[in-house]
Order: structure tokens, then sequence, then C-alpha cells
């Protein structure tokens, strides 16, 4: 997530961004309208819930939306047979937050203003079903499923300033670039017992990031592979290259990410889950991120149950084997 500061200042500006998007609340009541499956299919349209200004994810280019996850709402909604409408989500402190705010109760600001479904959301099942002190589950008003990516940690490195990056030791002896408050960060700051911490440069994104390695302030730039992926397909970047090493004591190297969707409103996610299996094992969706200059990997979800050669071909890579990462 972004910093509290800029969540904060965004936050400012949230009802001129609602009112930018349809509003299908009950005006009297001040909620929003209970959109079945039915009432989807029935208006024409479904609000597909994306994280603004988060590229190559979700954000806006010559004003319109764009990233991997616009283009995959909008297949779901092609598939469904109805348009496909931005739902622009502001991060909040916490994932909790932000599934409050946009999937089943409304912003404080602004209640009427809900996405039917809203993408980009771990799918963990120890999260999904977390209990409070009491043993009352937190995410009750909730489903979490649907993964259709499986997202992990990448180093990029300017090849003048590194011969190569075996291990993360190396960062102990030279600069590399974290978002501010992000895992990377953290991990950095605290690895190898502390002793890559002084080596660690703060930037506000990733962007800014790879702006320093340009500049030679890092010699290398930690984030998550899209992320990374994005920036290397930029012009300006060409000379840096991916690194090849684990990341020891990060906990998770990788992750599946999904969807959610008010815990009522299972008619939809089912719905919705078959077309995203569809199009993750027929190799779509590794087009669809191909097309955005993104690598793709398929969710351990369906590595669970899918044979090598159905793995093969989601991945795009038939007779080559899997991309397990």
């Amino acid at each position: 997530m972004k910093p509290l500061f800029l969540s904060l200042l965004l936050l400012m500006c949230w009802p001129w961004a609602g009112a930018q998007e349809m509003n299908d609340g009950e005006p009297l009541l001040n909620r929003p309208a209970d959109r079945t499956y039915d009432i989807i299919l029935e208006s024409g349209y479904i609000k597909v819930g994306v994280y603004r200004d988060f590229p190559p994810y979700s954000y806006e280019r010559n004003g319109e939306p764009a990233g991997i996850d616009v283009d995959i709402g909008r297949r779901i909604a092609e598939e469904m047979g109805v348009e496909f409408k931005v739902h622009w989500i502001t991060p909040d402190e916490t994932l909790g937050d932000d599934l409050r705010n946009n999937v089943w109760k409304g912003h404080y600001l602004a209640k009427q203003r809900l996405a039917d479904l809203m993408l980009r959301v771990p799918y963990d099942k120890e999260y999904a079903y977390m209990q409070d002190s009491t043993g009352e589950y937190i995410n009750e008003q909730v489903v979490m499923f649907g993964p259709y990516q499986q997202e992990t940690w990448q180093i990029a490195y300017d090849p003048q300033q590194l011969d190569s990056v075996q291990t993360i030791a190396v960062f102990q002896y030279n600069p590399v670039g974290v978002e501010i408050d992000t895992l990377p960060d953290f991990y950095m700051s605290s690895g190898l017992q502390g002793r890559m911490r002084d080596q660690v440069r703060h930037y506000p994104n990733l962007r800014e990031a790879f702006s320093g390695m340009r500049a030679g302030d890092v010699s290398a730039v930690m984030g998550m592979r899209a992320e990374i992926d994005h920036e290397l397909a930029q012009v300006e970047n060409e000379r840096f290259v991916k690194a090849a090493n684990g990341f020891p004591g990060i906990g998770k190297q990788a992750w599946d990410v999904g969807m959610a969707i008010k815990h009522t409103h299972r008619q939809l996610g089912y719905a919705v889950e078959a077309i995203i299996g569809e199009i993750v094992t027929s190799g779509q969706m590794n087009e669809l991120f191909s097309r955005n200059g993104l690598s793709y990997s398929v969710p351990q979800y369906y590595r669970e149950f899918l044979d090598e050669e159905s793995i093969a071909r989601a991945e795009g890579s038939q007779g080559q084997g899997s991309n397990t990462k």
C-alpha cells in the first residue's frame, strides 16, 4: 500500500472522485443498492474495483482506465455480456479497510459507493478465515475467491554497477532502492541481521526508485515482479536486468492474487470464477499479461490439480515445462 500520508491526501478528494462514477445507491436510505447477479445483468453493467494510480495493475492513461486489472475487468464484463465500469479504490491503512469501504459497507464519506467486484485481493485462506479475540471471523462480510495470478518479489539491477545479484548479501555493500513502508523496505532493512540497513534508499514508488537507479544513486531496486516488469519495459530503463536470486527469510516468496465480493453475492462469484478459470487455463490470461509487457505465473490454486502440460499451456510455454518461479 501507499504511505498513509498519500492515502489521506487522496481521501480528501474522495467525494469528487466518486462523483465521476455511476452512483446507483439508495439516496433516501444513504446506502448502496444491493446489486445481485440478476440485477447486474439487468442493469447492463458491472462495477469492477481496482486501485487508483497503481501501475501496471490499474491507472489512468490519457484519461482512460488502463492496466492488467482493468483489462481483466473488461474481459469479465465482456463474458457476462455487460458494460465494464471502473470503480477506483483509494487505498486505506489495511486490506480490511479497503474491503469494508469498497465491497460490503461503503466509506463514511461515500456510503452509496460500492464495487460489484474487487480485484487485486490476496487469495490467502489464513487471512480469509482470520478470527478476532472473541472468535468472530474478521472477514465474514466478504468472500475472497478466484485467484488469477501468482505474484512474486523481484530485483532489477544495473549491470554497470553490479556484475550480478546471486544473493541479497551483495546489498551489504551496494545501495538498493525500495518503496517506503512496503515489505521490501522492511526486508532489506532488517535482513541479514540488519547488515543491509545502511544501504537501503527509500522512494515514494518504484518509478522514482528506477529514476534513482538511472541517476546512479542505487545499484538495484526491489519490488513486485509485475511492477519491475513494467518499469523494465520503459525505454529509459532498457539497460537494467532482472536478477535470479531468492529471498531467504521473507516469509512468502510468491502468493496468489484473486478477487472479492460481498458475502451475499455468491451467485456473482460463481459466475466470475467460472469465467476466470477458463481464461487462466486456456492461456488467455497469459496473453493479457503479455500484451501489458508482464510475466505471468499460474496461481498455486491451479497447480494443485493441473498437470504439467496444462500449466505450460496456461503460461504459454507448451513443450518447455511449467514456470515455477
